[in-house]
């Protein structure tokens, strides 16, 4: 049994006769009289009840009924399904992330884009930048946020400006002088400190400058640890200064290095090759609206 043969049984029998099913449906009575023979006949059963001037059901015509009508549904349903993805109207973003950017950008993004696009879900994969790009290269995800540059032959991408890398302390290691916007490095020099791996060889290098070697506690990519023992006074983190917005804490400070800035940018990346679904083509365009001048 065809769609289209569902399609003009189900007229019929919601019309009550079949004239007023062609005339829904745009065809003539006797090509509708005959597709209903026809169908009558391939199936080996009688659906309705001639000789009544409004159409009556045979069991099998009522059985037939309840079953198309599920099935148009169904079809009717995922056409429509079909081009709210093909849209953007609905669908599915996979995006992978590292953890500072990923906090810092995407739940406010993600905020707004739901309340347009309220049918669209999100996985989120997140890791260090070479994972990230791992997963967009295997095309598990669609766009990656990274901190990494990208090569301009394989990827499409977003460069968000520059930002310094601050230091974040609790009030205990400030010792008076919470109010002091910046800090020399050589302050630094008996202090716990806790470096993501990505910075380290750059601000070691700055310390080596001063001449003196740096008491580092940590080196971890992981942020979510590091502004967790930075809240709990265990050492002081370097962080991108947009990083101020995951500690909102009185007891928390944020310093500049005087001497010794070291910037960092955020990266996001699609691959060249690779055809976007609408739903995340949106994204990218409400991403560009939203963060780059």
């Amino acid at each position: 049994m065809e769609i289209k043969d569902m399609q003009a049984f189900y007229a019929i029998v919601e019309e009550g006769n079949i004239s007023h099913a062609a005339i829904r449906l745009n065809v003539a009575q006797p090509a509708l009289s005959r597709q209903m023979k026809r169908l009558e006949t391939s199936l080996g059963i009688k659906l309705f009840e001639r000789g009544s001037r409004r159409i009556r059901l045979t069991d099998a015509g009522m059985l037939l009924y309840s079953r198309v009508k599920h099935i148009l549904g169904m079809v009717d349903g995922t056409m429509r399904e079909l081009v709210d993805i093909g849209t953007g109207v609905a669908g599915t973003i996979k995006l992978g992330t590292i953890t500072s950017s990923g906090a810092m950008l995407i739940p406010e993004l993600v905020a707004e884009y739901t309340k347009k696009y309220p049918m669209v879900t999100f996985q989120v994969w997140e890791g260090d930048g070479a994972r990230v790009l791992e997963l967009l290269d295997s095309h598990i995800v669609e766009i990656a946020i990274t901190r990494t540059q990208v090569d301009n032959a394989s990827y499409e991408s977003i460069i968000l400006p520059d930002e310094p890398l601050v230091l974040a302390m609790h009030t205990s290691f400030c010792e008076g002088s919470e109010d002091d916007e910046y800090i020399h490095i050589t302050e630094l020099a008996d202090k716990p400190l806790i470096v993501p791996l990505r910075w380290r060889t750059s601000f070691m290098n700055h310390c080596q400058k001063e001449n003196f070697e740096p008491n580092i506690l940590s080196v971890s990519d992981s942020q979510i640890q590091n502004m967790l023992w930075t809240q709990r006074g265990i050492g002081i983190s370097l962080v991108p200064l947009s990083a101020r917005s995951l500690m909102q804490s009185k007891d928390i400070v944020f310093k500049h290095l005087r001497e010794a800035e070291i910037y960092t940018h955020t990266v996001v990346s699609w691959l060249k090759n690779r055809t976007m679904s609408s739903s995340s083509q949106h994204f990218i365009k409400m991403f560009r609206e939203k963060y780059v001048k």
